[in-house]
């Protein structure tokens, strides 16, 4: 089990200033493509055309601007008030079900228990997650986009939007023109780029939807972020460690295609990737891969810009972002070496503490026909 000490209450929680530390700099983003002469059948891409030269520029912590999502005339297209919501927003949680991949989760549940600590003001306690705090309630906005199959498939178990469009906690937004085929690749959007979709945001919570909230979303800023100082938080994978295991088990498992995957392999190996050893005092993080179903953020530049790049990564060559993480983060440092970016890279034990896992309906039904045969 692991010793998480929250805070007992979210009543006198106030939120830090940033911290001095933390890297400045201004992005800003590519958001039109001009079609290069000549080439008639051309078309823009979501995450834009990004040359290798650009590519390497944009490793860059300085005044830039990046491709970072969001190219005009590609997708990922919200209705006008519901862009003005998410542009009111100062603390997000974010999810999102597309291609009715999965039911929808209430941050709540039963009772959690944390082990004692003996500072008073890190006092044992169990938290019912029905009583999201009022701070919280107040302060946070709790944001679910989904797509219009899986709208109907919501309102036709019951879970209809109010009129004010929420259902619960969750205030549903329906994107329209999906700018990718593959359903994992549009999910990546509001995984990795929260900083372009709430623009006011200060920190964002992102939670895949096949996990369910177990704890205040104030608490967990303060534990992961506020508390020491960092500017991004994610876990380190449960099991595997070294991306030559993760390539290997996304090869055996057919995540996919193998080709593709190979290829982006040999372009970080060419780039300097090494094999991850636990026993390096230097090693730049105690995984190279991650568990990436929670993550926390502050939208500082640092944090923005590594979402940026990841999500680059994933558009470039897999929505398998496992195999990108390290390579980015390292290449970041690497390209950056007077200025840090605080990453706190937890324990996957704490994320299982505060986020209860579910399967997701494709695994509900398997699970179902094995019974019907077994």
């Amino acid at each position: 089990s692991c010793e998480m000490k929250f805070l007992n209450s979210t009543e006198k929680l106030v939120e830090p200033l940033e911290s001095r530390k933390f890297s400045r700099f201004s992005l800003q983003y590519a958001e039109v493509e001009e079609r290069p002469e000549g080439q008639q059948q051309w078309e823009p891409r979501f995450a834009g055309h990004q040359s290798l030269i650009q590519r390497e520029e944009s490793f860059f912590a300085r005044d830039q601007k990046v491709n970072c999502g969001f190219v005009k005339g590609t997708g990922f297209d919200l209705a006008e008030d519901d862009s003005k919501y998410l542009s009111s927003c100062h603390i997000a949680v974010i999810s999102c079900i597309f291609g009715n991949s999965d039911r929808l989760r209430t941050p709540m549940g039963k009772t959690v228990r944390f082990l004692c600590s003996h500072s008073p003001s890190l006092a044992c306690f169990s938290l019912p997650m029905h009583k999201v705090s009022r701070l919280s309630r107040k302060n946070v906005c709790f944001v679910m986009f989904v797509d219009d199959i899986t709208l109907q498939t919501l309102s036709s178990e019951g879970q209809m939007p109010d009129r004010m469009g929420f259902i619960g906690l969750w205030k549903i937004v329906v994107v329209k023109n999906l700018p990718y085929t593959d359903m994992r690749r549009v999910g990546k959007i509001p995984k990795f780029l929260p900083h372009r979709l709430f623009p006011s945001a200060r920190y964002s919570i992102w939670l895949d939807s096949k996990l369910r909230l177990q704890l205040d979303p104030l608490l967990i800023l303060e534990y992961f972020l506020w508390r020491k100082g960092y500017e991004y938080a994610i876990s380190n994978h449960y099991d595997r460690h070294c991306l030559w295991e993760e390539v290997a088990q996304n090869k055996k498992l057919n995540k996919y295609n193998h080709t593709i995957i190979d290829e982006q392999f040999k372009f970080y190996q060419d780039d300097g990737l090494k094999r991850f050893d636990a026993s390096d005092p230097n090693k730049l993080l105690p995984s190279n891969v991650p568990e990436g179903s929670f993550i926390v953020r502050a939208h500082t530049p640092m944090s923005n810009l590594f979402s940026c790049l990841w999500f680059n990564e994933v558009d470039r060559f897999t929505p398998r972002d496992q195999l990108s993480f390290a390579y980015t983060y390292q290449k970041l440092k690497r390209t950056n070496p007077q200025k840090p970016f605080y990453l706190n890279m937890f324990k996957d034990c704490e994320r299982r503490t505060i986020a209860k896992l579910f399967h997701h309906r494709s695994e509900e039904r398997r699970n179902i026909a094995l019974g019907e045969t077994g």
